[in-house]
């Protein structure tokens, strides 16, 4: 399934994609679900199995075009990212590939919609995209070893690690350039696992205003998604609904000379094979 979170009367509601124009809105086809994304997942199979009873019923149809999309999971207890993942994009900013996944955090106050504003904030003329494939945990689990991983991944979506580089380079480590307001945009779903038949063979592009920047695949990771999962449950819990950004391929604005960061009235578009496309224009901040 394609599960999509949606602004549903000032309240956040979850819809599953019953075609490319129709949205089930599960608040109403499925009213004793849970409305948020975290305790959806939480609920397990038994909530993905009403879930597809509710598609299969017809009842709670509405316009896909119609309707205010949130991010999937609009408010992830926690938001992990992954620094240096692909080697190209390490070569091209001029630096070693690790030899172990570096992980940081970005603020879950950065979480932004499908087509959301991205902020140009007043603070940095340094704003960059990075186009990357992300996963979000389906249960409560820790010490998780790559092999067992799958059981706990409930599915994949496309995140822009938006990020403001001047600051980024500030601290030692890369938090501060990585969690501002609006830089953290998701979706437009959440794809079960099981619609992902090898999410270690996905091409994934970002364009800039139509212009072609980042062109690559998932097969390129250096960490995969088990070993991120045997990574980061070896460190803490994780938790329904909480994500994990793999990191980017080459050719975001940084790698380029000059630079070609991003300014207001730009377009971020970025597409990830079965997953969609993930499209945002950049505003100054207001």
């Amino acid at each position: 399934m394609k599960l999509l979170s949606l602004l549903r009367n000032g309240q956040a509601a979850i819809g599953a994609l019953a075609d490319a124009e129709t949205v089930v809105d599960l608040s109403v086809a499925a009213p004793d679900l849970p409305r948020g994304m975290c305790r959806f997942l939480a609920v397990g199979e038994q909530a993905l199995e009403a879930a597809r009873r509710a598609v299969d019923s017809g009842a709670g149809r509405v316009a896909l075009a119609e309707q205010t999309l949130l991010a999937p999971v609009p408010r992830p207890r926690k938001f992990f990212a992954i620094g240096l993942n692909y080697a190209d994009h390490a070569a091209e900013t001029g630096q070693q590939l690790p030899e172990f996944p570096t992980v940081f955090n970005k603020q879950v106050t950065c979480v932004n919609r499908p087509g959301g504003d991205i902020h140009i904030p007043r603070a940095s003329s340094a704003v960059d995209y990075e186009g990357e494939f992300a996963f979000v945990v389906g249960r409560r689990c820790r010490g998780v070893a790559a092999a067992d991983a799958g059981s706990v991944i409930a599915g994949y979506t496309i995140v822009n690690d938006v990020s403001v580089r001047d600051w980024q380079r500030r601290s030692p480590t890369m938090i501060l350039g990585k969690g501002w307001d609006t830089h953290g945009p998701m979706g437009p779903y959440l794809v079960t696992a099981d619609e992902v038949r090898d999410p270690d063979s996905l091409a994934i592009r970002t364009w800039v205003n139509g212009e072609l920047r980042q062109d690559s695949n998932t097969r390129e990771l250096v960490f995969d998604c088990p070993k991120l999962v045997e990574t980061i449950s070896t460190m803490c819990t994780l938790e329904p609904g909480d994500v994990v950004s793999t990191g980017t391929p080459a050719g975001v604005g940084l790698g380029y000379r000059p630079p070609k960061f991003l300014v207001p009235g730009d377009v971020v578009r970025i597409e990830i094979d079965g997953l969609g496309a993930l499209e945002n224009p950049v505003v100054a901040e207001p």
